[in-house]
């Protein structure tokens, strides 16, 4: 690949790039992209792959056998989108070996099998086959992230470039000062998507102001929270925009030297951010002197062992540091002392993913998405029996009600909602009636919820909430990194008690030591993660206090999931 030396010659890259692009589905030759993604390959996609690989072969089918990232539809791995000539193309789920074979005989017979597919990728239906942007899981998305997940191949600069690419990145390094920068990414109003909805302008302005260099800008791709998989999926499909998010903020800074700090269990992630970084040198958008702009910006990537503690900041940095993550106490801010003690901005592999799209829209576009306070679009997860999981693309403002049953299709039949589970790890749960608040920042916190980083787990009445309440506690509790005191002996405290109410053998007064021992959790531990480790108890306790009371005045589990016979009469004595 040839270095670019200046913004003509990227220019004339971009627009080769984008007639190979179009080429590809103009000529007359079948065009089946296989999506490869950490869900994908769970299900058998490069099993899929090689069928496919090899029928074709032997079938002699002229075609272009290509991988593309995940499209967010998990429920449908694997999925295979097959572009015939002179028709749209269109979208198969379940994929599975199996099915192979048949596919590619009905489609030479001329049969497309709209019973298989999930949509057509075009404005209208196909014979039969209804646009993918009608089926219910999408109707809702506002996708600017995902828009281009599942039809480039991640792992190609050139198909990231041919679809606009480093557009955003190019504007700013030669058309807008980095004060401009920073003015437009306030005026999104776009907040972190890590979880502490901090403002992301503010954050890189402080950086800015800090006379103190060098300077860092460091990309947190550590998700560890269970049923959090957004920046893990978003780095699969489209490691480019999050780079390209990362190359603009080191511009805002006016910094060479760029982190991106990802999951070491996040293993295909990890993978293809690095195969991005390698293109992104080769071509010259990484290096110095980049493009002859005069600016100069180095990646380094680093992982670690996969402890949830090295999701917050400074333990984060402490880890790229190579030193044991763990927190430390603030201040000062990482925008003043961060890494090497230098002024560092760190911000949500999300987060990044966002600035490209307000560079080149502009910050009031932004900001006329979503809510006043919460702008813009947000990746959600869920878990649970619920009819399509996968990761969503939404705007802020829509209704938790819209979200459980529009965009992820209610729970699957013979199943009835309990609640959900909201912030991950991080906050309280929801019972079915309050389901009609808006998702933002804002809204949930006063009923004890939150957004967090976009993780929900919608669960039904088989599920205990003491039984549930243990787990996220417990979680909590071994991903505690033992610096501080409260975190360190009330987290074993608080899953004790509940192990104590899940046997039988719980006292009424147990619910009031949870309260007492959760405030000084909360109020005495070090770290942000500590700090909400009791949240989800708490929650639980207020919304299903009955089935805490039931356990210990009755010894009696309504899920039959606790260590007691469900229905076991109180005459049993302790």
């Amino acid at each position: 690949m040839k270095r670019l030396s200046d913004r003509a010659a990227f220019e004339q890259y971009a627009a080769e790039a984008r007639a190979r692009w179009e080429r590809l589905w103009s000529e007359d030759q079948w065009v089946i992209s296989v999506g490869i993604s950490g869900c994908s390959i769970a299900k058998g996609a490069l099993e899929t792959y090689r069928n496919l690989s090899l029928h074709l072969s032997e079938g002699h089918i002229p075609a272009v056998l290509r991988q593309v990232g995940c499209g967010g539809w998990c429920f449908a791995e694997p999925f295979v989108e097959v572009k015939l000539p002179g028709h749209p193309p269109i979208v198969y789920g379940w994929m599975t070996t199996d099915r192979v074979p048949e596919l590619l005989d009905a489609l030479r017979r001329g049969d497309l099998r709209p019973d298989w597919a999930l949509g057509v990728r075009a404005a209208g239906a196909w014979h039969g086959i209804p646009p993918l942007t009608e089926h219910p899981f999408l109707r809702r998305q506002r996708r600017l992230l995902l828009e281009h997940a599942g039809i480039i191949d991640p792992e190609s600069i050139e198909d990231f470039i041919a679809i606009g690419g480093y557009r955003a990145f190019l504007k700013a390094l030669f058309e807008m000062t980095p004060e401009e920068v920073i003015a437009e990414v306030k005026a999104s109003n776009l907040r972190g998507r890590g979880g502490a909805g901090f403002p992301t302008g503010i954050k890189w302005e402080s950086g800015r102001r800090t006379p103190a260099r060098p300077k860092y800008v460091v990309v947190n791709s550590h998700e560890g929270e269970p049923n959090v998989f957004k920046d893990r999926r978003l780095l699969e499909s489209n490691p480019h925009l999050v780079l390209e998010g990362l190359l603009i903020g080191c511009y805002a800074l006016e910094t060479p030297c760029g982190y991106n700090y990802i999951g070491g269990e996040h293993a295909l992630a990890l993978q293809r951010f690095q195969r991005a970084v390698e293109q992104a040198y080769e071509l010259g958008l990484l290096g110095d002197d980049i493009l002859g702009s005069g600016f100069s910006c180095h990646v380094r990537i680093r992982t670690g062992g996969g402890a949830y503690i090295c999701g917050e900041g400074s333990a984060l940095m402490y880890a790229i540091m190579g030193q044991r993550g763990q927190p430390r106490t603030k201040p000062p801010r990482s925008v003043e002392e961060g890494l090497w003690r230098r002024p560092t901005v760190l911000n949500n592999t999300e987060t990044f993913a966002s600035i490209p799209a307000i560079i080149q829209n502009g910050g009031s576009w932004y900001a006329s998405l979503g809510t006043k306070e919460s702008t813009g679009t947000k990746l959600v997860t869920m878990q649970g029996p619920v009819k399509y999981l996968g990761v969503a693309e939404i705007e802020f403002g829509l209704s938790m009600r819209e979200l459980i049953f529009d965009v992820f299709g209610g729970l699957r039949e013979g199943y009835r909602l309990k609640g959900i589970q909201t912030g991950g790890v991080s906050a309280g749960p929801l019972r079915e009636d309050e389901l009609d608040v808006p998702i933002d920042f804002e809204a949930l916190t006063p009923l004890g919820a939150m957004v967090g980083s976009g993780g929900f787990v919608a669960f039904d009445e088989s599920v205990c909430a003491v039984d549930f309440a243990r787990y996220l506690v417990a979680f909590s509790r071994y991903e505690s990194c033992g610096k501080c005191t409260p975190c360190r002996l009330g987290t074993p405290a608080l899953v004790e008690i509940l192990d104590r109410i899940r046997h039988g053998f719980g006292r009424p007064e147990d619910l009031d030591i949870i309260q007492y021992a959760s405030k000084h959790i909360i109020e005495l531990s070090l770290c942000g993660l500590g700090q909400v480790a009791p949240m989800p108890l708490l929650g639980m306790l207020e919304r299903f206090r009955d089935e805490f009371i039931e356990h210990i005045t009755e010894r009696r589990c309504r899920a039959g999931v606790c260590p007691i016979a469900a229905g076991e009469p109180l005459s049993v004595g302790r």
